[in-house]
């Protein structure tokens, strides 16, 4: 028994490093593989990083058309270009010159001020301005809609206020009837409310995930396609086993990704400052099991393909839906139940929010505790799908082996 369990423990031992040798040439020696599995990430981080770099957009341009052409209505356009969020880049005579410049992209948003804006707001009755936004870009309405909304309720703010001076009120009462509220916000987790902030610390989880899943499927592809598999089988066996495949690819993966995530979580983050709360520690639990999980899932799918090509045309569309069916870039309560479940089947659900809770919001291990069990049980899950991928493709090699031999 001891001897059998020895011969055993011998043979897994010299076919893992068999396997990881060959893992190793094969991802060394192949550029397309080196390119995917290992400088994608790095590629990819910092292109998305660099574009959303300046975080806020800066001087979006609008068009003001003043018919009104009086003091006040040039105070109220002042207002619009008080801040560093917006910028009045024309001002054309009327709405047609507005929209022709309007459906040009040279402004997204135009303020309609009427010719009697002035006699309303000195007579005491209430003028209307007209905003009209480009809502096809999201982040270029929010951003006049409340720059715009603002100017005009301080614009209002003030005349209210003076005209409560002039009816002789005291400062301070005048102060409390215009502002009845003082409101104080507080930025929690996005202090700067930058998009890059918002969206990077996902984008990164979910490239480790994808480029682990396609750099892994053209190896797997490549194993089938040349016949790898036969040359594992140890001096004087006859067979490979599932179990040491499955570990010696793993532990070559997940090195390599260790160091990639050295590079990311720990330089990278800092290189383009995004938030970095919550412990350390913290992080790399989450990290282990999630890259545990994305390995597993990785051999897994890497046994459909029986060429390296296939990994590109099956996975390559996939990275856009997982990112959205993790409940980051739409919340979870808009997203239909049974989509948002799907996408808990991919380590990439649970890894985002695990991830995002640890470093933008400060969680701590009890606080992401569920999404770490959820990435174990995906982990063994997978790790079982693989052992079984691996065994039916061994299965097949000795099963084509065993009719050319005949």
């Amino acid at each position: 028994m001891l001897k059998t369990i020895k011969h055993t423990c011998s043979s897994y031992w010299c076919q893992i490093r068999s396997v990881v040798a060959t893992e190793i040439r094969n991802i060394v020696s192949d550029e397309g593989v080196v390119l995917v599995l290992v400088m994608a990430s790095i590629i990819y981080a910092t292109i998305y990083s660099l574009a959303y770099g300046p975080e806020v957009l800066h001087d979006v341009p609008i068009g003001v058309v003043d018919l009104s052409k009086t003091l006040a209505s040039r105070q109220l356009t002042e207002t619009f270009d008080a801040g560093p969020n917006m910028v009045v880049a024309y001002e054309p005579e009327d709405m047609e010159a507005a929209k022709k410049l309007f459906f040009n992209r040279d402004i997204y948003g135009v303020v309609y001020i009427p010719e009697d804006y002035e006699e309303k707001l000195l007579g005491g009755s209430q003028a209307v301005v007209s905003l009209y936004v480009d809502a096809s870009y999201f982040l270029m309405y929010r951003q006049v809609f409340q720059e715009a909304v603002a100017g005009i309720n301080t614009t209002g703010a003030m005349v209210e206020f003076q005209r409560l001076i002039a009816r002789g009120a005291e400062t301070p009462q005048a102060k409390a009837i215009t502002q009845p509220v003082i409101y104080q916000s507080h930025n929690l987790f996005n202090p700067y409310l930058g998009y890059g902030a918002f969206v990077m610390p996902a984008i990164l989880v979910v490239i480790l995930q994808q480029t682990m899943l396609i750099g892994v499927g053209m190896i797997g592809g490549t194993w089938r396609e040349f016949g790898l598999y036969r040359k594992l089988i140890p001096p004087g066996e006859t067979r490979m086993s599932t179990l040491p495949i499955v570990m010696g690819k793993s532990i070559v993966y997940l090195v390599v990704y260790a160091f990639l995530c050295l590079y990311l979580f720990a330089l990278h983050y800092r290189l383009f400052h995004y938030p970095i709360n919550g412990q350390t520690e913290t992080v790399i639990a989450l990290l282990i099991p999630y890259l545990l999980a994305c390995t597993m899932l990785s051999i897994a799918v890497s046994t459909l393909f029986r060429y390296r090509e296939q990994s590109l045309m099956f996975l390559l569309w996939s990275s856009i839906p997982i990112l959205m069916v993790s409940g980051v870039s739409l919340p979870e309560q808009a997203i239909p139940g049974w989509l948002y479940d799907f996408g808990q089947l991919f380590p990439s659900s649970s890894g985002i929010r695990a991830f995002i809770r640890i470093r933008s919001m400060g969680a701590s291990l009890d606080e992401v505790m569920p999404e770490i069990r959820q990435l174990w049980i995906l982990t063994g899950v997978y790790g079982l799908l693989a052992g079984l991928g691996i065994r039916s493709v061994l299965h097949a090699v000795g099963k084509r082996e065993s009719s050319e031999s005949e």
